[in-house]
């Protein structure tokens, strides 16, 4: 038998000879801690959309996002899934979803930070733009758990339709508390909404729903018998449904447990195998005798429920824009740190201008999507120009900052090299994350249409476009031009160029933007390569002349 013996070390160049493979180097320290706040666009945007009196406890709310401890939870929330118990041991119904306690955690915290109805309850101006800002700074966590919350949130103005039950139920989904648990409504101190809209027959198409609501010979009281085909957060205590009443589709409120405590019906099909978004259940719920109330008129349904979908929609606008900065502060805490063919990647001419496009790219989505959450706080104030503008710019928003998500995280991935495509990473979650918002509250085509309709339905829609984008004239040579595109592009509008009409919205209305409030060095190349003839179509082909330090300076986080 031959022994192996281990060589002693020999110093070489300041290196033992036989120095242990395993040694790490060359790669960057854990970026947690960090400061998810610290985000110059942000901060300016709260306080210019009237929330600067939130901005100390969003500095605070930046440094928990950031901790090593709340990372972990998004961490863990989603590799240890959902898990759908139908029965229990004894056989009994009881359609009841488990989650990981990191999920709770995470609910816990966006709960009581007021990430759910609480705004309605808020008379503060800005309350509203302060919710939004801390769905940026929190969405640092990880994205699944913001679902329940938004669905809350947008539920509040939805229920307003029917004062009675927003007598009841209003108080208790504006609340701080987070309990989670399937108990009668009203005894508890706080509440989530969720909502059931889609079917596998129609999905956007919501007219083609074939739910039936039978009235009871109880006023207002319904039961529904059908099946949903994505009904997303189902341990959420009460759901807005639509369905087939006899005067056509109308909304419902529909509790998973009874005033007397008894459950509704409320049958878990299954749950969905998501490509991402994983630490939220997705289900499939089947009604058969299922209690339910009507909100709203009976054939209103789409209508009551519109402005739940306004609310959804500048969340998932917020949330891309949210990984957006999330994946850019990790490409930068790389390339920082990370060295090859002898120099830092950040100092590096090729990387410096793939970095500084995503910030543009980054402060564009951010800067837009607190302009939205601003125009929705003065609008349900009752600012009825700031109401048009929201219309028609949050369709806007949601087509185009969804659209250009997963682009840019595949593009931040790529900036940590194979180490980006490693699931310990946390790239590839967010990267599997990204197409989905796009798809939430309606695909692309859906919202290019939506924005045909609302020019076609309320031309004062485009009259509050125009405005906001006139603030900005004379600027900006290229963004005059843009806008003239686009005066020209209305009076040919059709479905066919829906959505390079609706792109061409999205970058002049985030130019305008840039442009009154932006350094120069930012507003500038933005326009020059979205809106000028000098672009390319991946990131990373700003012009030559860009001030890119002036951008990754602006952008990037203060160095550790």
């Amino acid at each position: 038998m031959t022994t192996l013996t281990q060589e002693p070390y020999e110093e070489s160049a300041g290196r033992p000879v036989g120095y242990a493979t395993h040694d790490v180097t060359n790669q960057p320290p854990p970026l947690a801690p960090y400061d998810a706040s610290a985000d110059t666009a942000l901060l300016e945007g709260v306080r210019r959309e009237g929330a600067a009196w939130a901005e100390e406890e969003l500095r605070r709310l930046g440094l928990r996002a950031g901790s090593a401890q709340a990372q972990e939870w998004g961490d863990l929330a989603n590799r240890h899934e959902p898990v759908l118990r139908t029965h229990d041991r004894y056989g009994n119904r009881i359609d009841e979803v488990e989650y990981h306690p990191s999920w709770h955690h995470l609910m816990r915290v966006a709960v009581g930070e007021g990430l759910a109805g609480s705004a309605w309850a808020d008379d503060r101006p800005g309350a509203h733009v302060a919710r939004t800002a801390g769905g940026l700074v929190w969405g640092h966590t990880e994205a699944g758990h913001g679902c329940p919350t938004s669905m809350t949130y947008a539920a509040v103005p939805a229920l307003r339709a029917e004062p009675e039950l927003a007598k009841v139920y209003e108080p208790l989904l504006t609340s701080r508390e987070y309990e989670p648990g399937l108990r009668p409504p009203t005894g508890k101190r706080g509440l989530l909404a969720g909502m059931g809209m889609t079917e596998k027959q129609g999905g956007s198409d919501v007219r083609t729903n074939t739910t039936a609501a039978t009235p009871t010979a109880e006023s207002g009281v319904y039961t529904l018998r059908g099946h949903k085909w994505f009904t997303s957060a189902p341990m959420c205590d009460v759901f807005l449904v639509l369905a087939q009443a006899p005067g056509g589709l109308s909304c419902f409120l529909v509790p998973r447990v009874l005033p007397d405590g008894t459950r509704n019906t409320f049958r878990v099909q299954r749950l969905k195998d998501k490509l991402g978004n994983r630490s939220n259940a997705s289900s499939e719920p089947e009604f058969d005798g299922t209690v339910a109330w009507l909100v709203g008129p009976e054939g209103q349904g789409v209508k009551t429920i519109i402005e739940m979908v306004n609310c959804t929609r500048l969340d998932c606008v917020m949330a891309s824009a949210t990984l957006m900065r999330k994946t850019l502060v990790e490409a930068g805490h790389h390339v920082r740190h990370r060295s090859a063919f002898g120099a830092r990647l950040v100092d590096q001419p090729l990387m410096r201008n793939v970095l500084a496009d995503l910030a543009l790219e980054s402060e564009a989505a951010t800067t837009l999507t607190l302009r939205l959450a601003g125009a929705a706080d003065r609008a349900v104030r009752g600012d009825a120009g700031e109401a048009a503008f929201r219309r028609i710019a949050t369709a806007v928003g949601k087509y185009w900052v969804t659209k250009r998500g997963p682009a840019f995280t595949a593009e931040a991935l790529e900036c940590l090299g194979g180490n980006g495509y490693v699931e310990e990473s946390g790239m590839p979650r967010h990267y599997r994350e990204a197409p989905l918002l796009s798809i939430w509250e309606g695909s692309g085509n859906v919202n290019a249409l939506d924005v045909l309709r609302a020019l076609g339905r309320s031309p004062e829609t485009a009259h509050a476009l125009f405005g906001e984008l006139a603030l900005a004239r004379g600027a900006d040579a290229r963004l005059d031009a843009a806008v003239a595109r686009l005066e020209s592009g209305l009076a040919e509008a059709s479905e066919t160029g829906a959505r390079r009409l609706v792109e061409l919205m999205a970058l002049t209305l985030q130019g305008s933007l840039l442009v009154r409030h932006a350094p120069p060095a930012v507003a500038d190349a933005f326009c020059a390569s979205r809106l000028g003839g000098d672009w390319g179509h991946a990131f990373g082909t700003l012009p030559a002349g860009a001030d890119l330090g002036g951008i990754l300076e602006r952008a990037l986080p203060p160095r550790a």
